[in-house]
């Protein structure tokens, strides 16, 4: 019988990584290769006619000249690192917000909704059901001179006249990346409320801990590492967006990294090795965030075993 049963694990342990191969070798496949063109292209040369990059396929003659300039640019003071530093401040403050306005939303869904909790969820996913793009051409016709919120504040007498919100307003570009990606910061902060057992809620209160000691106390901490994964989850497009500038600004004073990576690949001159360089250069930095979140995660998992 003892033979059986380990026979019986053993298969178990083999039957599951052979079912999860496929996948595995899949995403590696199609992450490693298009990662590693772009690092042939970043490393490569450019082409003296057509002033195109060439790639280089081979590591023997990778140029870093592109990486260079690019680390030049962020590291001097240039308008690459001005834009870096922004694009940094952007998304701190939109995720901040997120939090601030995600939280009561999703605890209040997970945990105060009762009968509405299935509608209010059907809400909540309601944002991805439509295009992002077509979300944010809505908001551009909402902060239109003639449009409706200028019509409102207008009306109610907090402004004495329209403002043109698109022409190049930072907290115009931060509250359109608030609106695109909060939705994605709700659900897995409400999955991780929706999780918590109520009679740990009961148990804090019958020690005698007030409502509020026991959110603090209690329900914060362990929904700390569904703010950590929907922050995650919203932090790492946010650093490679840029057509929410684009449509809620245009002006280069509100430019993000996205924008350069977009201006130096569609370039008409020789700047398609640097869009790549800076591509990574923006691909390590958001891995340094994700590092952190593993790790956030193993240290919780590490103490809730023990």
């Amino acid at each position: 019988m003892p033979r059986k049963e380990g026979g019986v694990v053993g298969e178990h342990r083999s039957l599951w990584p052979a079912l999860a191969a496929p996948g595995v070798v899949w995403l590696v496949l199609f992450f490693l290769a298009p990662f590693y063109a772009i690092f042939a292209v970043a490393m490569g040369t450019v082409d003296p006619i057509f002033l195109q990059p060439q790639p280089e396929w081979n590591p023997y003659f990778w140029d870093p000249s592109s990486f260079r300039d690019v680390f030049r640019e962020i590291f001097t003071g240039g308008a690459l690192g001005d834009t870096f530093v922004r694009t940094i401040g952007y998304v701190a403050v939109a995720s901040g917000l997120c939090i601030l306005i995600g939280y009561p939303v999703a605890y209040y869904v997970a945990r105060r909704a009762g009968r509405w909790k299935g509608l209010l969820l059907l809400l909540m996913l309601a944002p991805f059901w439509i295009n992002y793009l077509m979300r944010m051409l809505a908001w551009v016709n909402l902060l239109d001179v003639d449009g409706q919120l200028n019509r409102l504040l207008v009306t109610i007498g907090l402004l004495p006249q329209p403002r043109d919100w698109l022409a190049g307003h930072h907290e115009t570009v931060i509250l359109g990346l608030v609106y695109g990606y909060l939705p994605w910061f709700i659900l897995p902060l409400y999955a991780a409320l929706d999780r918590i057992d109520q009679n740990v809620l009961e148990a804090a209160r019958d020690l005698g801990a007030s409502p509020f000691k026991a959110f603090l106390r209690v329900t914060l901490p362990l929904s700390r590492q569904g703010i950590l994964a929907g922050t995650v989850l919203i932090m790492l497009p946010m650093f490679g967006d840029y057509y929410t500038p684009n449509l809620l600004s245009g002006s280069p004073r509100t430019r993000m990294i996205g924008n350069w990576i977009d201006f130096f690949v569609n370039s008409t001159v020789s700047a398609g090795g640097q869009g790549a360089a800076l591509t990574i250069v923006l691909m390590l930095f958001v891995a340094l965030l994700m590092v952190y979140y593993l790790v956030s995660v193993a240290r919780a998992t590490r103490e809730a075993r023990g």
